[in-house]
C-alpha cells in the first residue's frame, strides 16, 4: 500500500523559510512525476511545483524564485524548500506522486501558516 507522509509545516513569520518533506513507502513502481500542491482555506487546490522524470522541474509563476523541489531517492523522500514566505502562502501543502501507469497518490497534507 502506497503511503505519502508530509511533514515540516508549521507557523513561521513572513520572510522566513520552511522545508517540507514527503516520505513515500510502499512504492513498487516507477514514478513519473512528483508534485507539491497547496490549498488555502476557501480556495481551490493549486500546483506549487513539479518534478517530471526525464523532463525537469516546473514552478507556479507566483512562487518562482522562492520555492525549490528536490528529492532524495535513497531516502524515498521529496522536499519543498520555501523561502521568503508571505502570509498569502498560508495553506495546507500536499505532495503527490504519479506512477508510470498514471495512478496518482496523495499525502494527508501539512499546514503552513505565515504570520505578518
Amino acid at each position: 500500500q502506497v503511503q505519502l507522509v508530509e511533514s515540516g509545516g508549521g507557523l513561521v513569520q513572513a520572510g522566513g523559510s520552511l522545508r517540507l518533506s514527503c516520505v513515500a513507502s510502499g512504492i513498487t513502481f516507477s514514478i513519473n512525476k512528483i508534485e507539491w500542491y497547496r490549498q488555502a482555506s476557501g480556495k481551490q487546490r493549486e500546483l506549487v511545483a513539479q518534478m517530471i522524470r526525464n523532463v525537469g522541474t516546473n514552478y507556479a509563476e507566483s512562487l518562482k524564485g522562492r520555492v525549490t523541489i528536490s528529492k532524495d531517492s535513497a531516502k524515498n523522500t521529496a522536499y519543498l524548500q520555501m523561502d521568503s514566505l508571505e502570509p498569502e502562502d498560508t495553506a495546507v501543502y500536499y505532495c503527490s506522486v504519479t506512477s508510470s501507469y498514471g495512478s496518482v497518490y496523495w499525502g494527508q497534507g501539512t499546514q503552513v501558516t505565515v504570520s505578518t
